[in-house]
């Protein structure tokens, strides 16, 4: 068991997500940062897929009540064990009384922290991870509550330490297919002319983002579309112009067009954005 001592902004318990429920009306949910969801669980030697905590910001304490290995991924916040601060996205190895703390992260949005054997909570339709949209999954944690932790595979962490980059503070450019609504604009291509800036209107849904520089999106219509299916990374714009990139817990279908798509592979970029933070579209074919 982990004891929840503390919770900052926000921690929910994320897995990779229940797929294969759109014809039921629930969207996959699943890490916002599915990358560094994968790696905290590899360092710690549990399949990629296992549920661990995502934590918002930073701003977590967690107090073993037995022997535990640990990995803290994504966003940066510093690792504080027993008074001693760790390094990121290593193996952290913690006996029973000791208190993981987790300070704010300086940038990127979401750090990750992965238990060997998982957050053992009972799964809901196939997944653990919390949907903030839907209200499926288990609760945000609450200070006080005990985690279950599930048996400890039998495969050995393979590294001490991940080298690899975290978020960035700068200019984040994901890249973007045209359409499937670009039609439905004067002149979609302006949206990867200049740079957007991340809106504090900001959570596991979507990202609203606001014109920095450029020309604006406008759109040749005010009318809306027939309810239609919507996918991980859709750039959906309402009509007050402000498009908004869709993340883990987007919902499964909408009315307002869809300028453009973010490839899957650069949907985590987004989900550690923070607000304020510029962001660019480089348009592929």
């Amino acid at each position: 068991m982990m004891l929840v001592e503390w919770v900052g902004p926000l921690a929910t318990i994320q897995d990779l997500g229940r797929p294969g429920w759109f014809d039921s009306g629930v969207g996959p949910a699943g890490a916002a940062d599915r990358a560094s969801l994968r790696l905290a669980n590899r360092l710690v030697g549990n399949p990629e897929d296992a549920a661990a905590i995502e934590v918002l910001l930073g701003g977590l304490v967690l107090r073993a009540e037995r022997h535990h290995t640990v990995a803290v991924t994504g966003a940066p916040a510093q690792a504080v064990l027993d008074g001693i601060p760790v390094g990121h996205a290593s193996v952290l190895e913690i006996e029973e009384g000791q208190t993981l703390r987790l300070g704010f992260a300086p940038k990127g949005l979401r750090s990750y922290v992965a238990v060997r054997g998982g957050i053992d909570v009972a799964p809901v339709l196939g997944s653990r991870s919390r949907d903030t949209l839907s209200g499926i999954g288990p609760e945000p944690l609450r200070a006080g509550e005990r985690l279950p932790i599930g048996p400890v595979p039998r495969e050995l962490p393979l590294v001490d330490f991940a080298p690899v980059a975290g978020p960035t503070g700068e200019t984040v450019t994901v890249r973007a297919l045209l359409g499937p609504r670009d039609d439905w604009f004067d002149d979609a291509s302006v949206l990867f002319a200049g740079e957007w800036a991340v809106s504090p209107d900001t959570d596991r849904v979507g990202a609203r983002i606001d014109r920095v520089s450029g020309p604006p999106l406008r759109r040749l219509t005010s009318g809306e579309l027939r309810t239609e299916g919507m996918a991980l990374g859709s750039v959906q714009v309402p009509p007050s112009g402000q498009p908004v990139i869709f993340l883990a817990d987007h919902p499964i279908t909408g009315g307002y067009p869809v300028v453009a798509v973010v490839l899957d592979a650069d949907v985590d970029a987004v989900a550690q954005a923070r607000p304020g933070q510029r962001l660019r579209f480089a348009r592929v074919s």
